[in-house]
């Protein structure tokens, strides 16, 4: 167990090693976090606060976190494989979950920081750009306060972990480069518009049962995340609660892809047993 562990962290920092030196991930990553400062400036220099900043950046976040986390994560294991890293990591005895866990929390690392450190950069703006006038969000000082950005920027952490774990199952499963990408790519639009398309669509044709439409769009990533962030970190707004679906279903559905996204890298990696042929 203790050689497993240090084999996992070894890989950790071996991936944040490599997240350093790689130029296009740090572009990447400089290009979100001044993206999400420029929607805070923007928003909240009008007069805004924690609240109206959740709502301007859910969007943003919904849709360039996928994005970034891709990026970090669809060619990890794929080029481990193509350089032979892999084979000589096995040489080692190092197993599978040590493996995709060290990958996983190495890149977990830069990635859930550069969320992180960009929301934080983001709402620090708040307090230094919002007018006296309260907005029409914000009913009382309760529904505007610091700690509901604060469980906004929890919750967008555990969403990119998430699609991490969702992606480096794509990167497991590959065999090439090209393969990865493509994979990749397919995840990012089901994430993005693909599910929500077609439980919305199934819907509207009467295939979907109006009154099973929110446990199903718990089990988007992308709904389900928002379902969590509309009922946790804005509850209120105008006085009327939103409708955010059931939290507990939304909370299922984003471990459920968090824990098939490891199980299939982790089963996908590499045989479990050796071939007595080869």
């Amino acid at each position: 167990m203790n050689e497993s562990v240090e084999h996992l962290f070894v890989v950790a920092t071996r991936e944040l090693r490599t997240v350093v030196r790689t130029p296009a991930l740090l572009a990447l990553s400089a290009a979100f976090a001044a993206s999400v400062v420029g929607v805070a400036w923007a928003g909240t220099g009008g007069g805004g606060g924690f609240v109206p900043l959740t709502l301007d950046l859910l969007t943003f976040v919904e849709v360039l976190v996928p994005l970034l986390a891709f990026a970090y994560g669809y060619r990890t294991i794929v080029d481990d494989r193509l350089t032979g890293e892999l084979d000589v990591l096995r040489t080692y005895d190092v197993s599978r979950f040590a493996y995709v866990g060290g990958v996983y929390v190495g890149r977990g690392v830069a990635l859930v920081g550069t969320v992180v450190v960009a929301l934080v950069l983001g709402g620090a703006l708040v307090p230094l750009l919002t007018a006296d006038v309260p907005t029409f969000l914000a009913v009382n000082t309760a529904a505007d306060s610091a700690l509901r950005f604060v469980r906004f920027v929890v919750l967008a952490a555990a969403f990119t972990l998430v699609v991490l774990a969702a992606t480096l199952a794509v990167s497991a499963a590959a065999r090439t480069v090209r393969t990865a990408f493509a994979l990749a790519a397919v995840l990012a639009a089901l994430f993005v518009l693909g599910i929500d398309t077609t439980l919305l669509a199934g819907l509207a044709a009467g295939v979907v049962p109006a009154d099973g439409v929110g446990a199903l769009l718990a089990f988007s990533p992308n709904s389900a995340f928002r379902g969590l962030v509309l009922s946790a970190a804005v509850g209120v707004v105008g006085g009327a609660e939103v409708a955010a679906g059931d939290p507990l279903w939304n909370l299922v559905g984003l471990f459920v892809w968090w824990a098939v996204g490891l199980g299939v890298a982790v089963w996908r990696v590499w045989p479990a047993v050796e071939d007595v042929s080869d």
